[in-house]
């Protein structure tokens, strides 16, 4: 039976390698060059172009020698899944937040359908965008008097962004004002997170960058569980949800110095 899977690996063509790699990756949490070797019977040099290839697509980040999961495959759900989700909250949520956007501004709007749904709202405004999100940048294009910019990088499908080290090194490029970060999770340590690795290291660079910090995330993604981390207490300044999320927890997050804004509620910053 080994001889056979060794045969039939080695007959792979690369698609299904890269799939069965990603399989593997997802079952050990970390692979070693010289495992896969072995067990696709295939070269080093070939092995490594598929670890970078899949690096580029989002799956994985390469190690010393290897290379471990990017993102939580069980916990990420399709965009086309997540844009009707929740979408009563969400355009509360959006329509709080254009309330922090001005005419002139240079704004970032990350990816995800809660950022896709505020790129919608501001489409009659005079700024200036920056995104990395094809769903952004399909609302935006054709907005009259709305000035686009796009980060560049590598394209993940399963998010429809553009992500890695060159939307990472595009952005000393410019100035940001005011960015809008989406959030797979939090919870009430103050800590968001992504299900994706790669895609978490750009929105940790644009808090860093952006003059003013803003995540949108509905009462859904409260508890829920985050494979990797872009931003702790201290790290972002104000977090806009909708009036489902508890008041308890409110003040909980709000002692922990993030100042919590409910979408519907009477208080105005």
């Amino acid at each position: 039976m080994k001889k056979y899977e060794e045969r039939a690996n080695h007959g792979m063509g690369r698609d299904t390698r890269h799939e069965a790699i990603i399989h593997l990756v997802s079952k050990m949490r970390e692979v070693s060059v010289q495992y896969l070797v072995e067990r696709f019977g295939v070269s080093e040099a070939t092995i490594r172009k598929d670890l970078t290839f899949l690096e580029e697509m989002g799956y994985l980040v390469r190690t010393h020698g290897g290379a471990v999961l990017a993102e939580d495959r069980n916990q990420e759900v399709p965009l086309s899944q997540r844009e009707q989700r929740n979408l009563q909250e969400k355009l509360s949520i959006v329509a709080r937040a254009r309330e922090f956007i001005h005419e002139g501004d240079t704004i970032f709007i990350d990816s995800g359908s809660t950022c896709r749904l505020l790129a919608r709202e501001v489409r009659d405004m005079t700024i200036r965008v920056i995104c990395h999100s094809l769903g952004v940048y399909e609302e935006l294009k054709s907005a009259p008097n709305l000035s686009l910019f796009a980060l560049g990088g590598s394209y993940r499908k399963d998010a429809e962004s553009f992500i890695g080290p060159i939307a990472v090194d595009n952005l000393k490029y410019f100035q940001i004002q005011t960015c809008f970060i989406g959030a797979a999770s939090f919870n009430d340590k103050g800590i968001f997170a992504a299900q994706n690795i790669i895609e978490a290291q750009l929105k940790s660079e644009v808090l860093k960058v952006s003059q003013r910090r803003i995540i949108l995330a509905d009462h859904t993604k409260f508890n829920t569980f985050g494979f990797s981390v872009f931003a702790r207490p201290g790290d972002f300044d104000i977090l806009i949800t909708d009036r489902q999320f508890p008041d308890r927890q409110r003040e909980t997050l709000t002692a922990l110095g993030i100042e919590v804004v409910i979408a519907g509620s009477q208080d105005r910053f």
